[in-house]
């Protein structure tokens, strides 16, 4: 009996060590909100999923070479609410982006605003979501 209730304590301190942590949503830490850039390329993919709206876009630089660009949005359902449709963008469309960067310097983002091909812009910033 005691070393059933000796198993018991050790799983349950293991949850509690564990499992609390995956509750937790990341936030934006990762992204460096004092200094947003804007990028204009071509769309590569247009990932209408849960948690987070993903655009995937290759950006030129100023010699020609291509960085390929993850910019992160809100949930599919926030976007809905606020207009925005699986649809809004598509493979090819030329948008340019204004986001707050990774920390890292790596080519990926948080987007605040898309100005689309038709001139159209999107900006999350503006959301009461």
């Amino acid at each position: 009996m005691k070393t059933f209730r000796l198993n018991f304590l050790i799983a349950a301190a293991a949850i509690l060590t564990f499992g609390i942590p995956m509750w937790a949503h990341h936030g934006n830490a990762a992204y460096d909100d004092k200094n947003p850039i804007t990028i204009k390329g071509t769309v590569t993919e247009f990932a209408w999923v849960n948690p987070h709206v993903q655009i995937y876009l290759d950006v030129k630089n100023d010699k020609g070479e291509v960085a390929h660009w993850s910019v992160e949005t809100y949930s599919p359902g926030k976007l809905v609410r606020a207009g925005w449709t699986k649809d809004v963008v598509k493979p090819g469309d030329m948008v340019s982006i204004t986001l707050i960067p990774a920390r890292s310097g790596s080519p990926v983002g948080f987007l605040h605003k898309m100005v689309l091909p038709n001139g159209k812009e999107l900006a999350l910033q503006e959301l009461d979501i």
